[in-house]
């Protein structure tokens, strides 16, 4: 899968800095397991509900997240694809690397003894 960085998708550079945070990827997390509200986002946090809609804005506004209307609910949703998208990023950059390595270890080995 090549992702390039004018995909649609993910913002990759609010993307990374989003997962930078150790609380939005404790929501991640959570939320891979099932669609959650911002106050059961919220129970195993010492943070505010007002706090963790702000980290829940966050990983929404880079596209990890969606928030739907169901009555007075706002249930958040894992956008599960979108995650897909940064590892497939991360699996291109290290097989560019594999390859140059693979590469410099071939060139090192032609010219004989590394000294």
């Amino acid at each position: 899968m090549s992702t390039s960085l004018a995909a649609p998708g993910p913002d990759l550079d609010s993307a990374f800095a989003a997962l930078g945070d150790p609380v939005r990827r404790a929501l991640l997390t959570r939320l891979a397991r099932g669609d959650a509200t911002v106050g059961e986002l919220a129970a195993p946090f010492d943070l505010t509900p007002q706090a963790i809609s702000h980290h829940v804005g966050v990983l929404r506004r880079c596209g990890l997240v969606e928030q739907r209307r169901e009555g007075t609910r706002r249930p958040c949703r894992l956008r599960a694809d979108q995650l897909a998208l940064l590892g497939g990023w991360i699996d291109d950059q290290r097989r560019v690397w594999d390859d140059r390595l693979d590469a410099l270890e071939q060139h090192l080995g032609d010219d004989g003894a590394v000294r």
